[in-house]
């Protein structure tokens, strides 16, 4: 089945990433994220109501419903309203079949929007936050300058804003996949359910970035680094019998937004990975070697060429004559089977949303912004999130177990490096 991509009707296959969230995800593994903003003023209701029912239909293409066809799900138009609801449950929870797969959460001055990846990634729902934002000052009567760049609400969309970006920057490369070595992952026993807890950090931006400058590496490549280093001391602490059955490669999966690579209006997923590592078989590393491993290898994982081997890997596949025949439920069989053995690949994750600018005056409207991860996979367990605005940096860390063990050594490390941190509720 495949259904046309235009705005008339909006049926449309799933992007290249959005294919495996289907066939994992459940009550636990929602994949689901979160982009919230804390403003310095409580929220108004009915301001945000209208705001969110001035907004919803500039964005057509997330007000849909995952459909099964036979060989592939899609993407159907759903007239459904977007959900805006008070902001007391946990987090980043899934979607129930009745309902879109994104919603909108308010709670005193904080506005959150929550999105499955099945629609798109943190880029696109944090245009969607930023035009809501946009809308909901207008309702409230606060000026809205020129320099607060977001999608006009009265624009009809463009339609690349739909268009799956994998597929159009596709170049057939022939890429011979290789055999990647399982990699260390926390020893931290599983909570009961419901699982998923965040501990939220706000440091000052402007300390940890001069901290990264010394090292010549950026605020990511930085932060990557702290927290293998932090793998490497849980590592150190097991009992010798845990070191021999555990794996000795630490790595860290680090999205890339491919829009600062290859010019796209995509709303949908564009991004891919780079999985920078050590090997503990060679010793102990000395942060100073990690750092300078951790730059080096996402200078050369992020180059363009690199980066267009790994789209054609990616597509090659979905594009593959036999595997299109496949019946769906087969296909979400294996799907389910390569994410597994994905994720026994890397030991964390830290995704970087990036410092956020919406100019000087609705700035100062604005206390701080927050990025939740989606929670992460029994074996995987820990993950990370963070995002930058004036000299607030908030670091996101979901979590699934019983332990803050990992976080601790993580914000520990900051402290000892001269970086004021503030555990915050």
């Amino acid at each position: 089945m495949k259904p046309p991509i235009h705005h008339n009707d909006l049926w449309f296959r799933l992007d290249n990433a959005a294919k495996i969230y289907p066939a994992i995800r459940d009550r636990e593994l929602t994949s689901v994220f979160r982009i919230g903003v804390e403003l310095k003023e409580r929220i108004r209701a009915k301001e945000i109501l209208e705001a969110v029912n001035g907004i919803e239909n500039r964005f057509p293409y997330y007000k849909v419903k995952l459909r099964a066809g036979f060989f592939w799900y899609y993407l159907e138009p759903e007239n459904l309203p977007v959900a805006v609801e008070a902001d007391t449950a946990t987090p980043c929870r899934s979607f129930e079949k009745n309902e879109l797969m994104f919603r909108v959460l308010v709670r005193e001055n904080r506005i959150s929007v929550e999105f499955s990846h099945i629609l798109t990634d943190g880029t696109g729902a944090f245009e969607f936050l930023k035009t809501l934002l946009a809308v909901y000052f207008e309702k409230c009567c606060l000026p809205v300058p020129p320099d607060f760049h977001h999608f006009d609400a009265r624009e009809a969309p463009h339609a690349e804003e739909s268009a799956d970006a994998y597929n159009q920057y596709f170049k057939k490369i022939n890429v011979r996949q290789l055999k990647v070595q399982s990699a260390f992952h926390v020893p931290f026993q599983l909570k009961g359910h419901p699982r998923f807890d965040v501990l939220k950090a706000v440091v000052p931006s402007r300390d940890i970035v001069d901290v990264a400058k010394k090292y010549n590496v950026s605020l990511t490549e930085y932060l990557t680094a702290v927290y293998l280093y932090s793998l490497q001391q849980l590592y150190e602490e097991l009992s010798e019998f845990e070191k021999r059955t555990s794996n000795k490669i630490l790595r860290i999966e680090v999205p890339v937004n491919l829009r600062r690579i290859f010019p796209s209006r995509t709303m949908r997923n564009f991004s891919l990975y780079v999985i920078p590592g050590i090997d503990l078989r060679l010793g102990h590393f000395t942060f100073e070697e990690i750092v300078k491993t951790v730059y080096h290898q996402m200078q050369l994982e992020t180059d363009k060429k690199l980066i267009s081997k790994m789209i054609s890997r990616n597509v090659s596949g979905e594009r593959n004559a036999f595997l299109r025949r496949v019946p769906l439920f087969i296909k979400s069989f294996i799907m389910s089977r390569l994410y597994a053995t994905g994720t026994k690949q890397y030991s964390g994750v830290v995704t970087n949303l990036g410092k956020v600018d919406l100019g000087k005056d609705v700035n100062a409207l604005i206390d701080k912004f927050i990025f939740i991860p989606p929670p992460p996979s029994k074996v995987l367990k820990v993950n990370c999130a963070l995002v930058g605005f004036e000299d607030k940096l908030v670091l996101a860390f979901g979590n699934i177990t019983r332990s803050r063990e990992l976080e601790r050594i993580f914000l520990s490390f900051l402290a000892k490096s001269g970086i004021p941190v503030k555990i915050y509720k």
